[in-house]
């Protein structure tokens, strides 16, 4: 009988062991990243308006990934016929939290900047798990030296706030900060909807800045194809996605719950059909907080969602079997 790879090596179940993202290897040394893809925790959540706890979401987002480490030769999709992210074509490192120091926003931000800095000169993916969203700022301000992006932004709220009260650097500015960085390009803004901080104004703004908004019913309107054929082809895209994006009925763990959000595969099937458009060269996961979902179901949303998502990506570019 023919050997395969959950015969070799320990059974290493999700519970055993150090708790990585997807329980792949550890490269805490920043000048030494060797990978495809690199996985950096943001734990701050010092930009919310209201409940905060997003500081824990990347702890709870790589617990939650240990389910999806079975087997060591990748993930089969028996619906697509694809085994994604085998481990012999796609490596994967998680490279930890950059350091917070509270109450300092500025320090905290340039601190997560640096390790998405760090990434992108080792040639790897940068997968930034948050984190409120202001985390966002710093990391497309680290692609300024990069060629241009267009921002795939999947969220409840706009996030295009300018400035209130003196605050330029919160949960509701990332967008808007964004929209002022040479190297971005456009913004695809999806989920958006219902009451929320951002005005009139904000979005005449948005707009502007070549954004397309689109709401939930928007998309559900449009259609998966419709959705992709308003996102600009062939080019670079970042993808921000805000967990509130989704509804709290599977979602529940965020700070600043809307409801009438996306399903699962609203967003998933969104995502497998842009990587056939144009080359991912950054993603950002935030806002999942894990003390308002004591099932937990909100971070094996999180986890899973990045796994398919990383296995769409490189099976675009031929990594897959």
């Amino acid at each position: 009988m023919a050997k395969h790879g959950y015969e070799k090596g320990r059974l290493d179940l999700p519970f055993v062991g150090l708790c990585t993202f997807g329980k792949q290897p550890a490269c805490l040394d920043w000048d030494a990243i060797d990978a495809d893809i690199a996985i950096l925790g943001a734990p701050f959540d010092m930009g919310t308006q209201y409940r905060a706890g997003a500081r824990f979401g990347p702890r709870s987002i790589r617990e939650a990934s240990t389910l999806f480490s079975f087997g060591h030769d990748g993930a089969y999709d028996f619906e697509d016929d694809v085994t994604y992210l085998p481990v012999d074509k796609v490596r994967l490192v998680d490279v930890g939290d950059a350091d917070m120091i509270h109450t300092d926003t500025i320090q905290s931000h340039d601190n997560i900047e640096l390790g998405v800095r760090k990434i992108l000169e080792a040639g790897a993916l940068p997968v930034v798990l948050g984190g409120d969203h202001s985390v966002h700022i710093p990391c497309i301000r680290a692609f300024d030296d990069q060629d241009p992006v267009h921002i795939i932004h999947v969220d409840a709220h706009l996030d295009f706030v300018d400035e209130r009260h003196g605050v330029r650097y919160g949960h509701g500015n990332p967008l808007r900060r964004a929209s002022e960085m040479k190297h971005v390009t456009g913004f695809t803004q999806l989920g958006i909807r219902n009451v929320s901080s951002s005005n009139r104004q904000d979005y005449e703004a948005a707009r502007q800045a070549g954004s397309t908004i689109l709401s939930v019913r928007h998309c559900r309107e449009l259609g998966r194809d419709g959705v992709l054929a308003k996102i600009p082809d062939g080019v670079r895209y970042y993808v921000t996605i805000d967990i509130d994006g989704f509804d709290p009925s599977i979602a529940p763990g965020t700070g600043t719950p809307s409801h009438g959000g996306f399903e699962y595969y609203e967003v998933l099937e969104v995502l497998q059909g842009l990587v056939e458009k144009g080359e991912v060269v950054g993603i950002d996961l935030v806002e999942v907080a894990p003390d308002y979902d004591l099932t937990g179901s909100t971070a094996f949303l999180a986890a899973q969602l990045l796994l398919n998502f990383l296995g769409y990506i490189y099976h675009a570019k031929g990594k897959s079997a």
